[in-house]
């Protein structure tokens, strides 16, 4: 028998995180390859790998077994994400499986103190790195500290400041630590259950210090010896950052994830793997080591009808990614027993599948001027024939919405998500000529400069295949308007180059889904990104140093933004989000097309512990916290 017992960890509530300990006398065990090695003499026993606390998973359906490959696709060189939803965010704290409760995950309690000011987080004592060195309080200053407030790393994000003043942390002792806000932080927790939320524990100090002047004297050498031309660059090629392909391209960078990638992802590669980390630090109510999964496998396709052909073929195990288009959904359904899987529901809980930018910050002060008249939105919204769109392009599916909550959740609000629906092409036309937008010779529109009225709008065809098809039709559309525009078609990294960071696009499209119960709602430019106030969010993020100030109705409402993020009681909270969606509503800077829809994903039918159903969010992460460390092949 050894030492070290099992202790079942349920809930953490809003100001008080508790657990229930529940001793169960067996012994742990392990999978049978780790046994070998530790046979061998090349692994601690696992006694000495586990922390003094393990959290205790209580799988789906049933205790699984070792063994196995779970599959899964990759789509070319920018999926990195892809990876990070099916590990999950092991952060301080994690979201349960059904998306409604924050609970406890590297810590295993917290208090809530001085009105929502102060976090005091209980890590798990014993826990260990990937690697096998210790995780402490130390690691989390080291993040903290040496990272998210070091302005010469990166700008502190806006999660870790409230009313404009950023995060203190102290140690109490080795599996303690205290953060203070200077006012109360109601949505603190839930920033930290999300996947933005890992920074507190994403880098460990002992392995990622080496690569900060701070720690190195001789940190010059290494930057010339890896030529990053500096040392932040250095870091985030060897360390990563949360939502960068790098993360995943570093064999040696030690995590607490339950898989360590062997085979990286990096450019050019074509296949990714992840192996079992002995290390890691959940078992199941029978003392099992988790993960039952040996290994997570991916090959890398240039194309989405590669991996259609794959899951058909048999030789994917679990997608949900680049397939989850309603014009896949057909050929996926009627091959279900060919392929060995059946299907899965994927919830997207609100929001908007395909959601139009204009750039209100364009560096163009004629094309600036022209999208930032609401009449000119109104009029390319209303010249929508969505009906038609959902026809040809979404196989007949489709409820017009522009964006915002569904009905019934708490921040549903009515004008922001259906005005300007219904296909006017008549009362469009007469919008555009009431602002002086007079059709030339060839019946497009001209600017006051006598410029035609053409622009582009970026889109990445392997996001969500759809939006271009939907782009295509609503070009038509607005074509008939004597509104030029052209699709520009993007890879990933090129997107985000010229439109989430550099501002440089005139249009350009994204989902704004769901879940905004947490993270930061679509209406407010308060993080990076939001491709309709690129440099308003810079001016937001950085303080003012960057970017440039918003106009009167965003300024009030990151000012509203902030009062609600601080707030701990629900009824304010909802009272301060209905007025931001007013001020958004009246504003109108977005267009929406189709309500989001529930999607579907493949799962083998032999691979147990997957969910009939599971939330579709990004600040979930989807799957992640339905814990693929519990699914089995039986």
């Amino acid at each position: 028998m050894m030492d070290k017992r099992l202790s079942a960890t349920f809930g953490g509530a809003l100001l008080l995180a508790t657990s229930t300990l529940c001793v169960i006398a067996q012994e742990y065990h392990e999978a049978p390859a780790l046994a070998d090695l530790v046979a061998a003499g090349s692994l601690p026993a696992l006694e000495d790998r586990l922390p003094d606390n393990p959290e205790v998973v209580y799988p789906l359906t049933e205790t699984g077994t070792y063994g196995g490959v779970l599959r899964f696709g990759l789509r070319g060189s920018s999926d990195h994400n892809h990876i990070l939803r099916l590990l999950g965010a092991q952060g301080l704290v994690r979201w349960n499986p059904t998306f409604t409760e924050v609970v406890p995950n590297l810590a295993e309690r917290w208090e809530i103190e001085d009105e929502g000011k102060v976090f005091t987080f209980h890590l798990r004592k014993g826990l260990k790195w990937s690697d096998g060195s210790p995780f402490t309080a130390d690691d989390v200053l080291f993040n903290i500290n040496d990272l998210v407030l070091n302005t010469e790393f990166a700008p502190t994000p806006p999660r870790y400041m409230i009313g404009g003043k950023p995060i203190a942390v102290e140690k109490i002792d080795d599996a303690t630590v205290r953060f203070t806000f200077t006012a109360p932080y109601g949505d603190f927790l839930a920033e930290l259950a999300t996947p933005q939320g890992q920074h507190p524990v994403m880098y460990a100090k002992h392995y990622c210090s080496q690569f900060l002047p701070a720690y190195n004297d001789n940190v010059a050498d290494l930057v010339a010896a890896n030529g990053t031309g500096d040392w932040q660059t250095l870091f985030l090629q060897k360390c990563g950052d949360i939502e960068t392909p790098a993360r995943w391209g570093n064999v040696d960078r030690p995590t607490m994830d339950p898989w360590v990638v062997t085979s990286p992802y990096t450019g050019g590669a074509t296949q990714v793997v992840l192996g079992r980390n002995p290390y890691f630090w959940q078992v199941d109510t029978e003392g099992n080591q988790l993960p039952y999964l040996d290994k997570l496998s991916a090959e890398v396709s240039q194309d989405v009808e590669s991996l259609i052909l794959a899951v058909i073929g048999g030789n994917i195990d679990f997608a949900l990614r680049h397939i989850d288009g309603p014009a896949n959904r057909p050929v996926l359904f009627e091959n279900q027993e060919k392929g060995g899987y059946r299907m899965f529901a994927a919830d997207p809980g609100g929001g908007t599948q395909m959601v139009i930018n204009f750039n209100l910050t364009h560096p163009d002060p004629e094309m600036r001027e022209l999208f930032n008249t609401k009449d000119f939105r109104v009029a390319l919204s209303i010249g929508i024939d969505r009906q038609e769109v959902f026809d040809t392009a979404l196989l007949g599916l489709g409820e017009p919405w522009q964006i915002g909550d569904f009905e019934g959740y708490p921040y549903y609000h009515e004008q922001l998500s259906t005005q300007y629906l219904e296909y006017d092409q008549d009362q469009a036309n007469a919008l555009l000529d009431g602002i002086g937008l007079e059709r030339g010779d060839d019946g497009i529109r001209r600017l006051p400069s006598g410029k035609p009225v053409k622009f582009l709008i970026d889109v990445i065809p392997t996001l969500t295949p759809d939006h271009v098809d939907q782009l295509e039709i609503i070009t038509r559309q607005w074509d008939a308007l004597g509104i030029d525009v052209d699709i520009n078609t993007l890879e990933r990294s090129f997107f985000f180059e010229r439109a989430t960071y550099g501002n440089q696009h005139d249009a350009a499209v994204w989902d704004a889904l769901g879940a905004k119960m947490i993270g930061i709602p679509d209406v407010v430019p308060a993080g990076i990104g939001p491709l309709w106030a690129v440099d308003w969010a810079k001016w937001y993020t950085s303080g003012g140093k960057e970017g440039e100030e918003p106009n009167e109705s965003v300024a009030e409402r990151l000012r509203l933004w902030d009062e609600a993020r601080s707030v701990v009681d629900m009824d304010t909270k909802i009272e301060l989000r209905r007025q931001i969606n007013q001020l958004a509503a009246d504003a109108f800077e977005t267009i929406g097309v189709a309500k989001a829809m529930t999607t579907y994903g493949i799962v083998k039918r032999n691979l147990v512990n997957v969910p009939e159903t599971m939330p579709s969010s990004f600040f979930y992460p989807t799957p992640g916290p339905t814990l693929l460390q519990t699914w089995f092949y039986k």
